[in-house]
């Protein structure tokens, strides 16, 4: 049997701090109920964790978390029930703690809109938007799964990137430690033919030397690469950093359609949803931009919300700011004329989605071949400036 942490006002308005032990959070609220106390917060003791061993809060975890509240929702289950369940059966303490926080939030008799919002869970905006549209039409559990899609589709263009992006890293990390290991212990075997008299190719030489001079400094270099793995962490843990180079790529000509459909797909898919929820069109362009994360692009949608607010179509404010592709604007017109702008965002997004897998794949199958040919050919450039280097003293020696 848990014990749960209280505090309450009691008749004569003074505040109450203990601990109870109950069979569930509904049974500690109502025994604190019994004795005519006001609850102002119910919490249950957990055990508590080294911090190092705790896990942390996974995007995944909250969206399945979601997911499963959506479920119970659709299959009748009533919302205090499904948040009790969650609190009793989540996998994660903190995903536990907050559901329970958002069970004494619902017997207080707040909406499950500011409960969510005082459980503190790692949620975009829109999510909190969905819900409330949600709440006002009763359709909560429709609105959570919209939320849970729209997660979900998140969590994938997240995992896509960082997968386009490590593979690359690993690649060009690995041919950098091969020359490094290739200057420091194999270049400096053969410095023996940099004694005084040999009159050696200026790739040899040139070769040779940065050999020895790898060898005597070797420490410095290793700090010189720590101090910059290091330097590189930090500054990919600032948000401005990452921002600014994600706006460089965008720029680069191989990058720039992937980033860019990329970014679209996600604008009208969190537009879909909003609009599916019954969410007012210029509140979701609000909240859709926030997940946009080119700049430049951010700028041209944001202008498409100013030339919507002074009454111009979406369609033809899209069109004005050069924001999609010609199939992009018949898209949404063909929306805006028969009333169905949702269902032509989720078709636009999945256009783009896959435009932008086809875009990703290849810019894959482009980077393995330039950087093994980069990298070999560097290889076979110190290679060559060695042999060159051991003919030379032969053909003096004959």
């Amino acid at each position: 049997m848990p014990d749960y942490d209280y505090e309450c006002v009691d008749r004569q308005g003074g505040l109450h701090r203990g601990q109870v032990r109950a069979d569930s959070l509904n049974d500690a609220i109502r025994r604190l109920q019994d004795n005519g106390r006001t609850i102002v917060e119910v919490t249950e003791r957990r055990p508590s964790s080294p911090g190092l061993l705790r896990r942390r809060l996974r995007a995944q975890d909250v969206t399945v978390a979601l997911h499963e509240l959506a479920t119970l929702l659709e299959a009748g289950v009533s919302l205090g029930d499904a948040v009790l369940t969650q609190s009793r059966g989540s996998h994660h303490a903190l995903l536990a703690e907050a559901f329970a926080r958002i069970g004494v939030e619902l017997t207080r008799g707040r909406s499950f809109l500011d409960s969510l919002r005082e459980s503190r869970l790692p949620l975009p905006d829109y999510v909190f938007q969905l819900v409330a549209a949600g709440e006002l039409s009763g359709q909560l559990a429709e609105a959570l799964r919209q939320a849970v899609s729209q997660l979900e589709y998140d969590r994938k263009v997240a995992a896509d990137f960082r997968s386009a992006l490590t593979y690359p890293a690993i690649l060009i990390t690995a041919g950098l430690a091969a020359v490094l290991f290739v200057f420091i212990f194999v270049v400096p075997r053969f410095s023996n033919l940099l004694s005084e008299g040999n009159d050696l190719p200026l790739l040899a030489e040139v070769i040779l030397r940065t050999g020895l001079w790898f060898n005597d400094n070797n420490l410095w270099v290793f700090i010189a690469l720590g101090g910059g793995a290091a330097l590189a962490a930090l500054l990919l843990r600032q948000a401005g950093f990452r921002q600014r180079l994600l706006d460089l790529g965008a720029r680069l000509p191989v990058l720039k359609d992937w980033f860019s459909e990329a970014d679209t797909a996600r604008w009208a898919s969190v537009m879909s949803a909003m609009l599916f929820s019954r969410v007012e069109l210029m509140d979701a362009l609000t909240l859709a931009l926030r997940g946009v994360r080119v700049s430049r692009r951010r700028a041209g949608l944001e202008r498409t919300a100013s030339d919507l607010r002074s009454g111009v179509a979406l369609s033809a404010a899209l069109e004005r700011q050069d924001a999609l592709t010609p199939t992009g604007y018949n898209l949404i017109r063909v929306g805006e004329q028969s009333g169905q702008l949702a269902e032509m965002l989720r078709s636009l997004a999945n256009l783009y989605r896959e435009n932008s897998s086809r875009r990703m794949a290849r810019f894959l199958n482009l980077v393995e071949p330039v950087a093994i040919l980069l990298i070999g050919g560097f290889l076979g450039l110190i290679m060559v400036g060695i042999i060159l280097a051991i003919t030379s003293i032969n053909e003096g020696m004959l």
